[in-house]
């Protein structure tokens, strides 16, 4: 029963990533993410122009650059999707893919910054400006310290036999499915919330919380081919790495920064020492 469950998932699994990896996709999100930013400069134009009235929307649309919020969100929301679908390759690139939408998130929160410019004084916005800075800077930091995690990887294999190999791989589709639907939940959630009170609420938060959940199941299920000390700390400070980065998407602004940082320089760190003792371990293949 569960091999007949395992199969399924994976040929659903296979078809939903081919398609979402597709060209056809590529094109079509491109050109979504053009005409949504096209869309909203005109938008705000007439809303400024008082050619258009958006009612609980009027205040957002109110500054020109709130277009960049917009776009550079959706983009996220696609970045978000795209980490379900690395999370069966590998729990290093799945980790890595994380910090990478952190990063952005970052991006994001300083274009977010910017849009609450309204006049270029530097008596009435020294705030934002610095705000921007922080996020700018913390989000180089993560993206340099994940190209050094990069470049230090070396792979190894969690199992010793091929069918065991690809029971394991199976079993992270069939979680990641999981998290497939939950995404869509949560974005109805937010679709839902933006219609009844004029905010997004852009729960990234929400999706790294189930992330923490699904890298701990993670853990459980390698527990089933290997007692390896090494190979089940390094995912269990996987685990760890996903909360850093939840907590530094619930507290305020240089805080978040700052956690999200050192998390990055924790699973560089972790990465270093890890290669270091994987010269005592077998099969140095592709890691699952």
């Amino acid at each position: 029963m569960n091999s007949i469950i395992l199969n399924i998932s994976e040929i659903i699994f296979g078809y939903i990533k081919r398609l979402w990896e597709s060209q056809k996709v590529n094109k079509l999100i491109s050109y979504t993410l053009v005409f949504v930013f096209i869309s909203s400069i005109i938008i705000s134009y007439l809303d400024r122009a008082n050619l258009l009235s958006l009612g609980k929307w009027d205040e957002s649309f109110s500054n020109p650059f709130f277009a960049i919020e917009i776009s550079f969100t959706l983009l996220l929301i696609l970045e978000l999707l795209s980490l379900i679908f690395v999370l069966p390759e590998s729990v290093a690139k799945s980790v890595g893919k994380q910090f990478e939408l952190l990063s952005l998130i970052f991006m994001r929160a300083g274009f977010k910054e910017f849009s609450h410019i309204h006049t270029f004084d530097w008596n009435t916005f020294p705030k934002e400006v610095i705000n921007m800075f922080a996020y700018a800077f913390g989000a180089l930091a993560i993206f340099v310290i994940m190209g050094l995690n990069y470049k230090l990887q070396i792979h190894s294999r969690l199992t010793n036999t091929e069918d065991d190999q690809d029971s394991f791989i199976q079993s992270k589709k069939l979680l990641a499915l999981g998290l497939f639907v939950s995404f869509f939940v949560i974005g109805i959630y937010d679709i839902k919330a933006l219609f009844t009170t004029g905010e997004y609420l852009h729960s990234f938060d929400k999706f790294y919380t189930v992330l923490i959940f699904s890298d701990i199941v993670i853990v459980f299920i390698a527990l089933r081919y290997t007692l390896n000390y090494y190979r089940i700390f390094r995912y269990s400070a996987f685990v760890l790495a996903t909360i850093f980065i939840r907590i530094s998407l619930s507290i305020q602004v240089y805080h978040n920064v700052l956690v999200g940082i050192l998390a990055a320089f924790f699973v560089l760190l972790l990465t270093f020492t890890y290669n270091y003792f994987l010269k005592a371990l077998p099969e140095k293949t592709i890691d699952k």
